[in-house]
């Protein structure tokens, strides 16, 4: 292994819960690669990671598109030659509306992202961590307490989120046989853009519309950097971390 530290994959990682648990790998050691669809903020934080003394590179990486995820791992391949962890974050919802109104295009657009996206970068994770030397590595899914229990009106989302937990399932058995070990984290009410709607009041299960509470998106940061430090004998398969008082357990 280099004596630069290991090499970690963010998708996702220009804002939000990517973004936390991209910095924190940096400041644990790693050589992060940061990746999304967007070139602008990819590129501000891999500078002000390079410039802080850290190894980063930013990629623009739709996941939902083959070709573009075949031009990321190329890039990480040549870059730093390896990969040891690949945090597969990227993920989209739909409007919150009831089925009937959903369209056949915001459905498909979530399954693209949020679980074609996770298939086409574990795909090509796969075969570098089989090739590489030392051979293995880690791969953990960002699953979501959706993957558990659904919150009203996220048929998309909710049905991609239980598909991870069987992706997570099949690639921690399959890649026993090359050293590679697979997780998911199941998270929520990380406090970040997309969540401060839970602090104004979503919908819950009885029709109410009530505040949920959050935390600081550092402890899911700090949970993925946990995962990842592993040795590859020893492997967290799920691990759900959330706001202690949010409505998941329990009535209601």
């Amino acid at each position: 292994m280099s004596e630069q530290g290991k090499v970690a994959l963010v998708t996702g990682a220009a804002r939000g819960i990517g973004k936390a648990v991209a910095q924190a790998l940096l400041v644990a050691g790693y050589r992060v690669v940061f990746a999304g669809r967007t070139a602008e903020p990819l590129e501000a934080l891999a500078v002000q990671a390079r410039a802080e003394g850290h190894t980063a590179l930013a990629v623009q990486c739709d996941v939902s598109d083959p070709d573009s995820v075949e031009r990321l791992f190329a890039q990480v391949r040549e870059h730093f030659g390896r990969l040891d962890v690949l945090f597969n974050n990227a993920g989209i919802n739909a409007p919150a509306v009831s089925i009937d109104e959903l369209s056949v295009a915001q459905w498909k657009a979530v399954l693209d992202t949020n679980l074609t996206g996770v298939f086409l970068c574990s795909r090509a994770a796969f075969a570098l961590m089989k090739s590489q030397s030392p051979r293995g590595g880690r791969i953990i899914n960002n699953g979501s307490i959706s993957a558990h229990a659904p919150r009203p009106n996220t048929v998309p989302y909710t049905a991609t989120k239980h598909a991870i937990t069987g992706l997570t399932k099949s690639l921690s058995l399959d890649g026993r046989a090359f050293d590679i070990a697979c997780g998911q984290i199941d998270i929520g009410n990380a406090a970040t853009d997309m969540a401060s709607r839970m602090a104004r009041g979503v919908p819950q299960a009885n029709g109410e519309i009530a505040p949920e509470p959050l935390m600081d998106v550092a402890h899911v940061a700090s949970s993925v950097v946990h995962m990842a430090n592993l040795p590859l004998d020893a492997n967290v398969q799920f691990m759900t971390v959330m706001a202690t008082k949010m409505p998941f357990v329990g009535r209601g």
